[in-house]
């Protein structure tokens, strides 16, 4: 079902997305969600549409750090879970050990005793069966629709009553404009039925429905009606937002606001103000750049975006974290965007006069001789240890519970740290009192102080001072880095100085030039690497770390 671009590339799901299937005259509505936290606004909107939750738990590995979220946020609203132990064809599943852990969550997220009897079912999704016990002969996943059938509740509402829906989810069609997703509560709908939209303020206005999309499979079909229990789409409102209610012409009411929780991390998009600014892009203005945004806003309100006051040339948009912007950011170069990103800061915020920071539980699963060095990091960056445990093929598994500025830069460190064997994941947790001034990034970096092609000589001398950012042939400008310095001071360096030629020569003179690879940054690697005084500028083609200050040639230049 994952379907956008990224979410093939990245391996995850980062929009919720709806299907339906049909099994033995039973229709079964199923929406895919994301297990990421930094989407978990994806999760909390389209949660109120389902009446039960498949719990998917890797029979190896047991619950992810990420099941946490989803989870949570399905036993507060009170859904039952039901628990499907995946991958048991895998050769060290051990699904008794997944299940256990399972309940131990349960437990630990505060189920109610109902919850806590959760009906569980095991299944080889890349086989395609499912069993109801561990030595059942395997044919298909029958067992699980019926477990669907029998454990899931029906959707309440009746087909009498007026029509009645909200708005959970917007896309957007070329030919009808924007459309609106969701659950049918109450009542039937059919094609140019006038309806009213209520909007979040309490206004109303009336439409005529010129189109109703429902699910088969991974297709969108058109139909003519729907009733209570369907997930459709329906255009013919073009002014429509997330969280509106859209109900019958003659009996208008208006349901509660889909309330999200609050973003933790914030970062400025700022105008390209680079001497390369307009190669790549077609879009480099402010004005563009919010347009763009206000776009996404509408159909993303997990977002949040924020003029600054006195600047005319960035923008403060919010989210859920460093990968919920980043996909943002990665979209918007693609269709030929450019812009500058920079250092992300967390929001805080005051509850009865103290300052408060955003949390998060980290999960880190390293090899055993490694344990000892991010336990001395994530202690250095104010995070409290609160389980280790270490198994018997010497793989240590720990939690500790961190600010999210502590997080920030750590990524990058962190593989390296660990020679690439390690994994570490976030789940924000908690806003708790401000943990005092932390330590940041410990090198500096190596800042070009002439524009034009870097060459094979220069960065052979310069790689002895640290690690490189380009390769020959990059073109660098005045300020741009180029490469991370061995020490913590930031030095000014020449990326382009050539050897100087004679008509001297000499057997051995002359050095065999050996570079070694350049750093490439990712997007996320780059927004988590910057320091205060630093910019990513992201183009369709380029990704680049410069300097805000202006360089003293660049200062000269300006004032001519």
């Amino acid at each position: 079902m994952d379907s956008y671009d990224q979410e093939k590339e990245r391996g995850i799901t980062i929009f919720a997305k709806h299907t339906c299937v049909t099994y033995n005259e039973y229709k079964i509505n199923i929406i895919d969600t994301p297990g990421h936290a930094d989407f978990s606004g994806e999760v909390e909107r389209v949660l109120g549409m389902v009446n039960s939750v498949l719990l998917l738990v890797d029979a190896q590995e047991g619950p992810m750090p990420q099941t946490r979220f989803v989870l949570s946020q399905a036993l507060k609203m009170g859904l039952r879970p039901i628990v499907v132990l995946n991958k048991i064809d895998r050769p060290h599943a051990n699904p008794d050990r997944a299940l256990n852990l399972t309940f131990d969550l349960f437990l630990e997220l505060g189920a109610n005793d109902e919850q806590l009897d959760f009906p569980y079912i095991y299944a080889s999704g890349f086989n395609g069966y499912a069993i109801n016990q561990i030595g059942d002969t395997p044919k298909d996943l029958s067992p699980l629709f019926e477990m669907i059938i029998q454990k899931a509740p029906a959707p309440a509402g009746s087909l009498e009553l007026p029509f009645l829906m909200q708005a959970a989810t917007l896309t957007y069609d070329d030919y009808v404009g924007r459309q609106a997703c969701g659950r049918v509560l109450e009542g039937i709908i059919r094609k140019n039925d006038t309806v009213t939209r209520v909007d979040k303020n309490g206004n109303h206005t009336n439409h005529k429905i010129i189109r109703i999309e429902g699910h088969l499979g991974l297709k969108e079909i058109e139909i003519e009606d729907a009733g209570a229990g369907d997930i459709v789409v329906l255009s013919g409102i073009p002014e429509i937002e997330i969280g509106d209610t859209i109900c019958d012409a003659q009996h208008v009411v208006q349901l509660p606001p889909i309330t999200l929780a609050e973003p933790t991390v914030s970062v400025e998009f700022l105008v390209n103000t680079s001497p390369f600014v307009g190669r790549d892009g077609k879009h480099v203005t402010m004005n563009k750049l919010r347009d763009r945004l206000q776009k996404e806003r509408r159909a993303n309100i997990s977002l949040k975006i924020e003029e600054i006051p006195g600047r005319d040339d960035a923008i403060r948009v919010c989210g859920r974290g460093e990968l919920h912007l980043a996909v943002l950011i990665e979209a918007m170069r693609r269709e030929g965007y450019e812009l500058a990103i920079s250092k992300p800061k967390v929001i805080m915020k005051v509850v009865d006069g103290v300052e408060m920071e955003p949390m998060e539980r980290v999960h880190v699963e390293v090899p055993e001789n490694f344990s000892g060095t991010v336990i001395e990091d994530l202690s250095r960056r104010k995070g409290e240890m609160r389980s280790l445990e270490t198994s018997e093929h010497g793989l240590t598994t720990m939690q500790f519970l961190i600010p999210t500025r502590g997080l920030m830069g750590y990524r990058n460190d962190f593989l390296t740290r660990t020679s690439g064997l390690g994994v570490l994941t976030s789940i924000f947790e908690s806003f708790a009192p401000w943990k005092g001034e932390m330590a940041g990034r410990t090198r500096g970096v190596m800042i070009s102080n002439s524009i034009g092609k870097a060459n094979g000589y220069a960065l052979f001398n310069l790689q002895e001072r640290g690690s490189l950012f380009v390769k020959p042939g990059d073109e660098v400008y005045e300020g741009m880095v180029v490469g991370e310095h061995a020490r913590d001071n930031d030095i000014v360096v020449n990326a382009i100085k050539a050897k100087q030629l004679t008509n001297v020569r000499a057997a051995g003179s002359d050095e065999n030039i050996i570079l070694t690879p350049p750093r490439k940054f990712t997007l996320e690697q780059a927004i988590d690497y910057i320091a205060d005084d630093e910019l990513v500028e992201v183009t369709p083609n380029y990704i680049r770390l410069r300097k805000t200050y202006l360089t003293e040639n660049e200062r000269k230049r300006q004032a001519r």
